[in-house]
Protein backbone atom coordinates (compact mmCIF):
# COMPACT_ATOMS: atom_id res chain seq x y z
CA UNK A 1 0.00 0.00 0.00
CA UNK A 2 1.99 3.17 -1.54
CA UNK A 3 0.42 5.39 1.32
CA UNK A 4 2.06 2.94 4.00
CA UNK A 5 5.38 3.15 2.76
CA UNK A 6 5.12 6.46 2.69
CA UNK A 7 3.99 7.22 6.12
CA UNK A 8 6.39 4.87 7.34
CA UNK A 9 9.27 6.49 5.51
CA UNK A 10 8.54 9.85 6.75
CA UNK A 11 8.04 8.49 10.12
CA UNK A 12 11.61 6.94 9.86
CA UNK A 13 12.70 10.39 9.17
CA UNK A 14 11.32 12.79 11.53
CA UNK A 15 8.89 14.03 8.84
CA UNK A 16 5.32 15.63 9.17
CA UNK A 17 2.73 13.51 6.88
CA UNK A 18 0.30 15.97 5.19
CA UNK A 19 -3.02 16.44 5.81
CA UNK A 20 -4.41 13.92 3.25
CA UNK A 21 -2.06 11.54 4.21
CA UNK A 22 -3.66 11.39 7.81
CA UNK A 23 -6.99 11.93 7.00
CA UNK A 24 -6.01 8.52 4.83
CA UNK A 25 -4.83 6.70 7.48
CA UNK A 26 -8.35 7.17 9.38
CA UNK A 27 -10.96 6.28 6.09
CA UNK A 28 -8.70 2.91 6.05
CA UNK A 29 -10.91 0.05 6.15
CA UNK A 30 -11.36 -2.99 8.40
CA UNK A 31 -9.75 -5.36 5.99
CA UNK A 32 -6.45 -2.86 5.56
CA UNK A 33 -6.38 -2.73 9.57
CA UNK A 34 -3.31 -5.33 10.26
CA UNK A 35 -1.63 -3.43 7.15
CA UNK A 36 -1.67 -0.13 8.80
CA UNK A 37 -1.06 -1.31 12.76
CA UNK A 38 1.84 -3.33 10.94
CA UNK A 39 3.07 0.22 9.26
CA UNK A 40 3.15 2.59 12.13
CA UNK A 41 4.42 -0.52 14.53
CA UNK A 42 7.46 -0.10 12.69
CA UNK A 43 7.62 3.60 13.34
CA UNK A 44 7.01 2.75 17.30
CA UNK A 45 9.99 0.73 17.19
CA UNK A 46 12.30 2.73 15.16
CA UNK A 47 12.34 4.79 18.62
CA UNK A 48 11.19 3.12 21.41
CA UNK A 49 11.66 -0.33 20.66
CA UNK A 50 9.76 -2.95 22.34
CA UNK A 51 9.66 -0.98 25.50
CA UNK A 52 6.28 0.27 27.44
CA UNK A 53 6.30 2.93 29.81
CA UNK A 54 4.01 2.57 33.04
CA UNK A 55 2.61 5.48 34.64
CA UNK A 56 0.45 5.15 37.21
CA UNK A 57 -2.20 8.62 38.26
CA UNK A 58 -3.14 9.18 41.83
CA UNK A 59 -6.44 11.79 41.78
CA UNK A 60 -5.28 14.15 44.88
CA UNK A 61 -8.49 16.12 44.39
CA UNK A 62 -12.39 14.66 42.84
CA UNK A 63 -15.23 15.87 41.96
CA UNK A 64 -16.67 19.46 42.33
CA UNK A 65 -14.98 21.09 39.82
CA UNK A 66 -16.57 24.48 37.95
CA UNK A 67 -15.43 24.11 34.84
CA UNK A 68 -18.31 22.64 32.45
CA UNK A 69 -15.85 20.35 29.99
CA UNK A 70 -18.55 18.06 28.82
CA UNK A 71 -17.15 14.81 28.65
CA UNK A 72 -16.00 14.80 32.52
CA UNK A 73 -17.41 13.09 35.34
CA UNK A 74 -16.51 15.99 38.00
CA UNK A 75 -17.85 18.50 36.00
CA UNK A 76 -20.15 21.38 37.05
CA UNK A 77 -23.28 20.06 37.52
CA UNK A 78 -22.21 16.41 37.02
CA UNK A 79 -24.88 13.88 38.16
CA UNK A 80 -22.65 10.64 37.51
CA UNK A 81 -22.22 8.73 40.76
CA UNK A 82 -18.18 8.94 41.96
CA UNK A 83 -15.85 10.13 44.70
CA UNK A 84 -15.74 13.30 45.61
CA UNK A 85 -12.96 14.51 48.21
CA UNK A 86 -11.10 17.43 49.26
CA UNK A 87 -7.04 17.39 48.56
CA UNK A 88 -4.98 14.10 49.99
CA UNK A 89 -2.90 14.69 52.48
CA UNK A 90 0.51 14.00 51.48
CA UNK A 91 1.86 10.88 53.30
CA UNK A 92 -2.03 9.29 51.57
CA UNK A 93 -0.55 9.94 48.27
CA UNK A 94 2.84 9.00 48.39
CA UNK A 95 1.45 5.48 49.45
CA UNK A 96 -0.98 5.69 46.84
CA UNK A 97 1.82 6.42 44.38
CA UNK A 98 3.95 3.75 46.07
CA UNK A 99 1.42 0.87 44.99
CA UNK A 100 1.84 2.04 41.64
CA UNK A 101 5.46 2.08 41.99
CA UNK A 102 5.66 -1.22 43.09
CA UNK A 103 3.37 -2.79 40.24
CA UNK A 104 6.42 -1.10 37.73
CA UNK A 105 4.70 2.32 37.51
CA UNK A 106 7.76 4.75 36.07
CA UNK A 107 5.45 7.81 36.51
CA UNK A 108 3.01 9.16 38.97
CA UNK A 109 0.83 11.80 37.68
CA UNK A 110 -0.42 13.44 40.04
CA UNK A 111 -4.34 15.08 39.36
CA UNK A 112 -6.49 17.76 40.64
CA UNK A 113 -10.18 18.78 39.90
CA UNK A 114 -10.85 22.15 39.63
CA UNK A 115 -10.29 25.00 36.87
CA UNK A 116 -6.59 26.04 38.36
CA UNK A 117 -4.73 25.64 41.53
CA UNK A 118 -4.31 28.60 44.12
CA UNK A 119 -1.28 29.19 44.97
CA UNK A 120 -1.78 27.33 48.62
CA UNK A 121 -2.78 24.48 46.55
CA UNK A 122 0.95 24.86 44.90
CA UNK A 123 2.32 24.30 48.23
CA UNK A 124 0.56 21.71 48.88
CA UNK A 125 1.16 19.75 45.62
CA UNK A 126 4.82 20.68 46.30
CA UNK A 127 4.69 18.94 49.70
CA UNK A 128 3.66 16.03 47.83
CA UNK A 129 5.92 15.69 45.03
CA UNK A 130 8.74 15.87 47.74
CA UNK A 131 7.53 13.41 49.87
CA UNK A 132 6.72 11.01 46.80
CA UNK A 133 10.19 11.53 45.21
CA UNK A 134 11.81 11.13 49.21
CA UNK A 135 9.99 7.82 49.49
CA UNK A 136 10.79 6.20 45.40
CA UNK A 137 13.63 6.85 44.33
CA UNK A 138 14.10 7.38 40.59
CA UNK A 139 10.63 8.16 40.05
CA UNK A 140 9.18 10.49 37.60
CA UNK A 141 6.43 13.26 38.77
CA UNK A 142 3.54 14.19 36.60
CA UNK A 143 0.94 17.31 37.19
CA UNK A 144 -1.76 17.69 36.27
CA UNK A 145 -4.23 20.45 37.96
CA UNK A 146 -5.61 22.47 35.42
CA UNK A 147 -4.66 26.16 34.04
CA UNK A 148 -1.43 27.80 35.68
CA UNK A 149 -1.20 31.69 36.90
CA UNK A 150 2.39 32.97 35.99
CA UNK A 151 5.24 31.05 38.19
CA UNK A 152 3.34 28.21 38.94
CA UNK A 153 5.01 26.28 37.02
CA UNK A 154 8.05 27.27 38.04
CA UNK A 155 7.05 26.70 41.68
CA UNK A 156 6.18 22.65 40.67
CA UNK A 157 9.51 22.60 38.60
CA UNK A 158 11.92 23.77 42.16
CA UNK A 159 9.59 21.16 44.28
CA UNK A 160 10.72 17.94 41.93
CA UNK A 161 8.29 17.83 39.26
CA UNK A 162 9.78 16.73 35.71
CA UNK A 163 5.97 17.16 33.75
CA UNK A 164 3.23 19.20 33.62
CA UNK A 165 0.04 17.33 31.56
CA UNK A 166 -2.42 19.43 30.10
CA UNK A 167 -4.29 18.13 27.19
CA UNK A 168 -5.80 19.92 24.60
CA UNK A 169 -8.78 17.33 23.87
CA UNK A 170 -10.36 18.25 21.02
CA UNK A 171 -9.83 21.09 17.74
CA UNK A 172 -9.75 24.56 18.30
CA UNK A 173 -12.81 25.11 16.20
CA UNK A 174 -14.86 22.46 18.25
CA UNK A 175 -13.34 23.72 21.65
CA UNK A 176 -16.36 25.81 22.34
CA UNK A 177 -18.67 22.98 21.68
CA UNK A 178 -17.10 20.95 24.49
CA UNK A 179 -16.05 23.27 27.11
CA UNK A 180 -17.48 27.16 27.70
CA UNK A 181 -15.81 28.28 31.28
CA UNK A 182 -12.15 28.69 29.40
CA UNK A 183 -10.89 28.50 25.81
CA UNK A 184 -8.45 26.35 23.57
CA UNK A 185 -5.86 29.26 23.92
CA UNK A 186 -5.56 29.17 27.58
CA UNK A 187 -4.78 25.49 27.36
CA UNK A 188 -2.22 26.04 25.17
CA UNK A 189 -1.08 28.79 27.12
CA UNK A 190 -0.59 26.59 29.99
CA UNK A 191 1.36 23.85 28.09
CA UNK A 192 3.83 27.34 27.25
CA UNK A 193 3.74 27.91 30.44
CA UNK A 194 5.17 24.23 31.43
CA UNK A 195 7.85 24.19 28.64
CA UNK A 196 9.30 27.76 29.65
CA UNK A 197 9.43 26.31 33.45
CA UNK A 198 11.55 23.78 32.17
CA UNK A 199 8.88 21.18 32.71
CA UNK A 200 8.55 18.34 29.83
CA UNK A 201 5.22 18.90 28.55
CA UNK A 202 2.49 16.44 28.21
CA UNK A 203 -0.65 16.85 26.23
CA UNK A 204 -3.10 15.24 23.93
CA UNK A 205 -6.71 14.04 23.04
CA UNK A 206 -9.66 12.50 23.63
CA UNK A 207 -11.73 10.86 20.90
CA UNK A 208 -15.36 9.86 20.36
CA UNK A 209 -16.78 12.70 21.73
CA UNK A 210 -18.69 12.96 18.25
CA UNK A 211 -15.95 14.75 16.40
CA UNK A 212 -15.19 14.54 12.72
CA UNK A 213 -11.74 12.82 10.79
CA UNK A 214 -10.89 16.77 10.17
CA UNK A 215 -11.21 17.70 13.85
CA UNK A 216 -8.51 14.84 15.23
CA UNK A 217 -6.38 15.66 12.62
CA UNK A 218 -6.95 19.15 13.43
CA UNK A 219 -6.00 18.20 16.89
CA UNK A 220 -3.10 15.94 16.39
CA UNK A 221 -1.25 18.17 13.85
CA UNK A 222 -1.67 20.98 16.46
CA UNK A 223 0.17 18.75 18.67
CA UNK A 224 2.54 18.19 16.63
CA UNK A 225 3.38 22.21 16.61
CA UNK A 226 3.03 22.25 20.09
CA UNK A 227 5.88 19.86 20.60
CA UNK A 228 4.72 17.97 24.04
CA UNK A 229 6.92 14.84 24.68
CA UNK A 230 3.99 12.78 25.70
CA UNK A 231 0.95 12.90 23.88
CA UNK A 232 -2.36 10.60 25.95
CA UNK A 233 -5.31 9.36 23.26
CA UNK A 234 -8.16 8.90 25.58
CA UNK A 235 -11.07 7.62 24.85
CA UNK A 236 -14.34 9.07 25.64
CA UNK A 237 -15.73 7.10 28.36
CA UNK A 238 -19.29 8.12 28.57
CA UNK A 239 -20.73 8.83 32.49
CA UNK A 240 -23.67 8.48 32.91
CA UNK A 241 -25.08 12.66 34.50
CA UNK A 242 -22.47 14.06 31.62
CA UNK A 243 -23.73 15.53 28.40
CA UNK A 244 -22.08 12.76 26.65
CA UNK A 245 -23.28 10.48 28.21
CA UNK A 246 -24.82 8.98 24.79
CA UNK A 247 -21.83 9.33 22.62
CA UNK A 248 -20.98 5.34 22.17
CA UNK A 249 -18.88 6.22 18.46
CA UNK A 250 -16.31 4.29 18.54
CA UNK A 251 -15.24 0.99 17.92
CA UNK A 252 -11.62 -1.28 18.61
CA UNK A 253 -10.81 -0.45 14.75
CA UNK A 254 -12.15 3.01 14.83
CA UNK A 255 -9.33 3.34 17.66
CA UNK A 256 -6.88 1.77 16.53
CA UNK A 257 -6.98 4.00 13.17
CA UNK A 258 -6.54 6.63 15.34
CA UNK A 259 -3.68 5.58 17.39
CA UNK A 260 -1.86 4.39 14.29
CA UNK A 261 -2.68 8.70 12.86
CA UNK A 262 -1.57 9.47 15.98
CA UNK A 263 1.83 7.83 15.91
CA UNK A 264 3.09 8.66 12.16
CA UNK A 265 2.07 12.49 13.27
CA UNK A 266 4.29 11.97 15.87
CA UNK A 267 6.61 9.30 15.73
CA UNK A 268 9.24 10.30 17.75
CA UNK A 269 7.04 11.35 21.12
CA UNK A 270 6.16 9.19 23.79
CA UNK A 271 2.30 8.23 23.33
CA UNK A 272 0.53 6.80 25.80
CA UNK A 273 -2.63 4.90 25.51
CA UNK A 274 -4.70 6.81 28.21
CA UNK A 275 -8.14 6.39 29.44
CA UNK A 276 -11.19 4.49 28.01
CA UNK A 277 -8.68 1.68 26.33
CA UNK A 278 -10.31 -1.08 27.98
CA UNK A 279 -13.91 0.09 26.73
CA UNK A 280 -13.02 0.30 23.66
CA UNK A 281 -10.57 -1.21 22.66
CA UNK A 282 -11.34 -4.45 24.69
CA UNK A 283 -9.57 -7.47 23.18
CA UNK A 284 -7.85 -5.56 21.01
CA UNK A 285 -5.91 -4.10 23.60
CA UNK A 286 -2.64 -5.81 22.51
CA UNK A 287 -2.45 -4.66 19.14
CA UNK A 288 -2.54 -1.15 20.50
CA UNK A 289 1.26 -1.94 21.99
CA UNK A 290 2.47 -1.81 18.64
CA UNK A 291 1.17 1.94 18.04
CA UNK A 292 1.31 3.29 21.91
CA UNK A 293 4.87 3.02 23.95
CA UNK A 294 3.43 4.04 27.20
CA UNK A 295 -0.10 3.06 29.56
CA UNK A 296 -1.82 3.91 32.67
CA UNK A 297 -1.70 0.55 35.21
CA UNK A 298 -4.85 -0.11 37.30
CA UNK A 299 -7.20 2.52 37.58
CA UNK A 300 -8.14 6.31 36.34
CA UNK A 301 -9.48 9.54 38.01
CA UNK A 302 -13.11 8.53 38.58
CA UNK A 303 -13.37 5.13 36.90
CA UNK A 304 -12.04 1.32 37.07
CA UNK A 305 -9.22 0.08 34.56
CA UNK A 306 -8.24 -3.11 33.56
CA UNK A 307 -6.23 -5.02 36.87
CA UNK A 308 -2.54 -4.36 36.59
CA UNK A 309 -1.58 -7.52 36.98
CA UNK A 310 -3.37 -8.37 33.77
CA UNK A 311 -1.70 -4.78 32.13
CA UNK A 312 1.48 -6.79 32.61
CA UNK A 313 0.16 -9.95 31.61
CA UNK A 314 -0.82 -8.52 28.60
CA UNK A 315 2.69 -6.65 27.77
CA UNK A 316 4.63 -9.90 28.09
CA UNK A 317 2.20 -11.73 26.04
CA UNK A 318 2.36 -9.86 23.48
CA UNK A 319 5.78 -9.76 22.96
CA UNK A 320 6.73 -6.67 24.90
CA UNK A 321 8.53 -5.18 27.79
CA UNK A 322 8.16 -2.92 30.50
CA UNK A 323 10.65 0.12 30.81
CA UNK A 324 12.70 0.24 33.40
CA UNK A 325 13.40 2.77 35.70
CA UNK A 326 16.90 3.28 34.33
CA UNK A 327 16.20 3.86 31.09
CA UNK A 328 15.41 7.25 29.20
CA UNK A 329 11.92 7.45 27.62
CA UNK A 330 12.28 9.42 24.77
CA UNK A 331 14.58 8.64 21.61
CA UNK A 332 18.23 10.52 22.32
CA UNK A 333 17.41 13.62 19.87
CA UNK A 334 14.67 14.07 22.22
CA UNK A 335 16.46 13.61 25.46
CA UNK A 336 19.82 15.74 24.93
CA UNK A 337 17.27 18.29 23.71
CA UNK A 338 15.25 18.72 27.05
CA UNK A 339 18.50 18.25 28.82
CA UNK A 340 19.73 21.24 27.41
CA UNK A 341 16.98 23.49 26.95
CA UNK A 342 15.35 22.25 30.04
CA UNK A 343 12.18 22.40 28.06
CA UNK A 344 9.91 21.69 25.44
CA UNK A 345 11.85 23.32 22.80
CA UNK A 346 13.25 20.34 20.84
CA UNK A 347 15.47 21.42 17.32
CA UNK A 348 13.69 22.91 14.59
CA UNK A 349 15.88 21.96 11.79
CA UNK A 350 14.34 19.84 8.78
CA UNK A 351 12.68 17.35 9.58
CA UNK A 352 11.72 18.19 13.23
CA UNK A 353 8.56 19.44 12.90
CA UNK A 354 9.36 21.25 16.71
CA UNK A 355 7.56 24.31 17.79
CA UNK A 356 11.13 25.53 19.39
CA UNK A 357 10.25 29.64 20.31
CA UNK A 358 6.39 28.43 21.04
CA UNK A 359 4.96 31.79 20.02
CA UNK A 360 2.47 33.02 22.06
CA UNK A 361 -0.40 33.20 19.66
CA UNK A 362 -0.25 29.13 20.21
CA UNK A 363 -1.18 26.38 17.23
CA UNK A 364 -4.43 26.37 15.43
CA UNK A 365 -4.89 30.25 15.27
CA UNK A 366 -4.51 29.95 11.48
CA UNK A 367 -7.81 31.35 9.76
CA UNK A 368 -10.38 28.91 9.31
CA UNK A 369 -9.75 27.17 12.11
CA UNK A 370 -7.42 24.23 13.35
CA UNK A 371 -4.07 24.01 12.41
CA UNK A 372 -2.44 23.57 8.96
CA UNK A 373 0.90 20.84 9.08
CA UNK A 374 3.97 22.64 9.71
CA UNK A 375 7.51 21.20 8.90
CA UNK A 376 8.33 19.11 6.11
CA UNK A 377 6.02 17.81 3.98
CA UNK A 378 3.40 20.61 4.39
CA UNK A 379 3.54 21.94 0.91
CA UNK A 380 2.61 19.50 -0.90
CA UNK A 381 -0.81 18.84 1.47
CA UNK A 382 -3.18 19.94 -2.06
CA UNK A 383 -0.61 18.14 -4.66
CA UNK A 384 -2.80 15.58 -6.46
CA UNK A 385 -0.64 13.11 -5.02
CA UNK A 386 -1.21 13.59 -1.55
CA UNK A 387 -5.07 13.64 -2.76
CA UNK A 388 -4.46 10.45 -4.39
CA UNK A 389 -3.53 9.10 -0.98
CA UNK A 390 -7.03 9.54 1.07
CA UNK A 391 -9.02 6.67 -0.22
CA UNK A 392 -13.18 7.29 0.08
CA UNK A 393 -14.30 7.02 3.76
CA UNK A 394 -14.90 3.27 4.64
CA UNK A 395 -18.38 2.45 6.00
CA UNK A 396 -17.74 2.55 9.66
CA UNK A 397 -19.17 -0.31 11.47
CA UNK A 398 -21.79 0.91 14.85
CA UNK A 399 -20.25 0.77 17.82
CA UNK A 400 -21.62 -1.84 20.14
CA UNK A 401 -22.78 -0.67 23.41
CA UNK A 402 -24.12 -4.02 24.23
CA UNK A 403 -20.24 -5.16 24.64
CA UNK A 404 -19.09 -2.30 27.03
CA UNK A 405 -19.19 -1.04 30.95
CA UNK A 406 -18.69 2.03 32.65
CA UNK A 407 -17.45 0.80 36.04
CA UNK A 408 -16.93 3.78 38.32
CA UNK A 409 -14.03 4.02 40.43
CA UNK A 410 -15.04 3.29 44.45
CA UNK A 411 -18.16 4.36 43.75
CA UNK A 412 -20.35 3.59 47.16
CA UNK A 413 -17.08 2.28 48.90
CA UNK A 414 -14.24 3.71 50.78
CA UNK A 415 -11.66 3.40 49.19
CA UNK A 416 -9.25 5.73 48.20
CA UNK A 417 -8.19 6.75 44.94
CA UNK A 418 -6.01 4.05 43.14
CA UNK A 419 -5.81 1.77 46.21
Amino acid sequence: MDLLNTLVDKGLRRELPTRAEALAVLATSDDELLDVVAAAGKVRRQWFGRRVKLNYLVNLKSGLCPEDCSYCSQRLGSKAEILKYTWLKPDEASKAAAAGVAGGAKRVCLVASGRGPTDRDVDRVSKTIEAIKEQNEGVEVCACLGLLSEGQAGRLREAGADAYNHNLNTSEGTYGDITTTHTYADRVDTVHQAQAAGLSACSGLIAGMGESDDDLVDVVFSLRELDPDSVPVNFLIPFEGTPLAKEWNLTPQRALRILAMVRFVCPDVEVRLAGGREVHLRTLQPLALHLANSIFLGDYLTSEGQAGQADLDMIADAGFEVEGAGTVTLPEHRADAIAAAGCGSHESGAGSGGCGSHESSGCGSHAGGGCGPCGPGAADEDSASAQDAAPAPAEVPAARTDLVAVRRRGAGTDLAPNA
